[in-house]
């Protein structure tokens, strides 16, 4: 196959690091970069020798693929303009504003027969990668994903923002229906809801408990999954994976009735691999790791918690 020509949508702080990655990608020419804001644009377009656009309507029909990493409400039609275009898609999480939305654009890639790549970024994670085969049957999962409270990103709630990463990992992890959810927040310095916590149920009787904050004084995206026999921490942010086993005869004599394994991994480059995967299904036909169906589940429950947190806060000021 020929170079695959390659365009960002919007370069503002994480869409400069997808424009480096193409970039630097083999068998990759990074068309152009597109963002409303000439600085911006000029600025990153100077540092990958590409194009600057202020439109991206000009590169219908002129590249292969794109990164749309454009605030969450102009995802749908960026995405649906490249894919009738002929171009395979890569869109920022979430998927699109509403699951109606990212219905139609599944559909609209479905018929085009391009690839709809949704950026959760964490399941190209060290930690998780590395947990992976461990995980058989998930009892309990419990999710805490803080961080300072900055500008970037309250163009959506915490859920949206932040839990929506926890989401996606859980429903992936543990692979059945969800039957409830229990859910509360607040806003604290935004309009929008900026700490939550939910507790979900599943059909096969997992439940777990995800807590996103955006207004903590510290980073800190922690994971713990307990099954029958094994207990699973993962440490996100530090790439460490701690594993505590029952003891077997095998495992031989011990000071306790457990084993305690800790990996410590590199930190790796979990964008790089996410779009090297993303050109790796255009080159090969392959379906991504985070398909356009799996955005819209992680999409369909941070609705719901949304909904549910929101009714919370209605029903508080009511009384």
């Amino acid at each position: 196959m020929e170079k695959i020509r390659a365009a960002v949508i919007g370069v503002g702080y994480l869409g400069r690091f997808h424009a480096q990655k193409y970039a630097q990608a083999p068998g990759c020419e990074l068309i152009a970069v597109v963002d409303s804001r000439a600085q911006a644009r000029e600025q990153v377009a100077g540092e990958v020798k590409a194009q600057a656009l202020s439109d991206y309507t000009g590169l219908l029909g002129k590249v292969d693929a794109v990164s749309i990493v454009t605030p969450t409400p102009t995802h749908f039609a960026i995405a649906r303009d490249f894919l009738q275009a002929g171009a395979h898609v890569l869109v920022e999480k979430p998927i699109t504003e509403t699951p109606t939305e990212a219905r139609e654009l599944i559909a609209i890639a479905e018929r085009a027969k391009r690839i709809l790549q949704v950026g959760h970024l964490e399941r190209f994670n060290a930690a998780i990668l590395a947990a992976e085969p461990y995980l058989k049957s998930p009892r309990f999962v419990e999710c805490h994903r803080m961080a300072p409270y900055r500008e970037r990103g309250t163009d959506v709630n915490v859920v949206l923002d932040l839990m929506i990463h926890d989401i996606d990992i859980v429903q992936t992890i543990v692979g059945a229906p969800i039957v409830s959810i229990d859910a509360i927040g607040t806003p604290v310095f935004s309009e929008e809801i900026d700490i939550a916590n939910a507790r979900i149920r599943f059909a096969n009787g997992c439940v777990a408990n995800a807590t996103a904050s955006r207004v903590s004084l510290k980073t800190e995206r922690k994971l713990r999954i307990f099954e029958d026999d094994a207990y699973l921490s993962l440490d996100l942010q530090q790439k460490i994976v701690t594993l505590i086993r029952k003891r077997t005869a095998a495992d031989g004599a011990g000071p306790l009735p457990v084993t305690i394994e800790e990996q410590s991994l590199e930190q790796g480059d979990a964008l790089k691999a996410e779009i090297e995967a993303f050109l790796g299904c255009i080159r090969n036909g392959t379906p991504p790791v985070v398909t356009g169906e799996a955005g819209l589940m992680a999409l369909e429950t941070a609705t719901r918690i949304t909904e549910q947190v929101k009714q919370s806060l209605a029903d508080r000021k009511s009384r």
